[in-house]
C-alpha cells in the first residue's frame, strides 16, 4: 500500500510538473520569434514525454500486482527464504541457485506466465534489476497471451 501511495504522489508531482514547464513553453512560443517559439515547442515534449513515462510505469506496476495477487490466491508465490547478509541483501551462492532454478523451470515452461514471474523475481533477488523489469514484462505478455519476444 505504501509503495502504491508513494507511486501516486510520485505521478502527481509530474502532473505538477509537466502544467509548470508546459506553461514556460507557451509562453516561449508566445515571443513569436523563431528561435523561442522552436525552444518552446522543445520545452513542451519535455512534459508529453515525461507523463508517458509515468503511465507506462503505473500500468507496469498495475500489471505486476495484478499478476502477483493471482499468483498469491494460486498460492505460488514463492516464500523469500534466501539467507541474508548483514546488509540485508540475499547471499549470492543462494541467490544464483535459486535464479537457476527458476531459469530452468521457464525454459521448461515458456507458456506459463507464473515460471516467468518467478524468474523476475529471482533476477532481482540476484541484484540484477534490469533483467528482472524485462522478464516480468515477459510474464505480463505471456499472461496477456501475447507473444513476448
Amino acid at each position: 500500500m505504501k509503495a502504491r501511495r508513494t507511486a501516486l504522489l510520485l505521478a502527481a508531482l509530474v502532473v505538477v510538473y509537466a502544467v509548470l514547464i508546459g506553461w514556460r513553453g507557451v509562453t516561449l512560443i508566445g515571443d513569436g520569434r523563431p528561435v523561442p517559439v522552436v525552444l518552446g515547442v522543445a520545452v513542451l515534449l519535455l512534459p508529453v514525454v515525461g507523463v508517458w513515462l509515468t503511465v507506462a510505469e503505473l500500468r507496469f506496476g498495475r500489471s505486476v500486482e495484478a499478476l502477483g495477487q493471482e499468483l498469491g490466491a494460486e498460492g505460488g508465490l514463492p516464500v523469500d527464504d534466501l539467507p541474508r547478509r548483514p546488509s540485508g541483501r540475499p547471499e549470492r551462492a543462494a541467490a544464483d541457485e535459486l535464479f537457476a532454478r527458476r531459469r530452468d523451470e521457464a525454459k521448461a515452461a515458456p507458456e506459463d506466465w507464473r515460471t516467468w514471474f518467478r524468474l523476475a523475481l529471482a533476477y532481482d533477488s540476484a541484484g540484477d534489476r534490469a533483467r528482472a523489469r524485462r522478464t516480468m514484462r515477459r510474464a505480463i505478455a505471456v499472461h496477456a497471451g501475447r507473444r513476448a519476444d
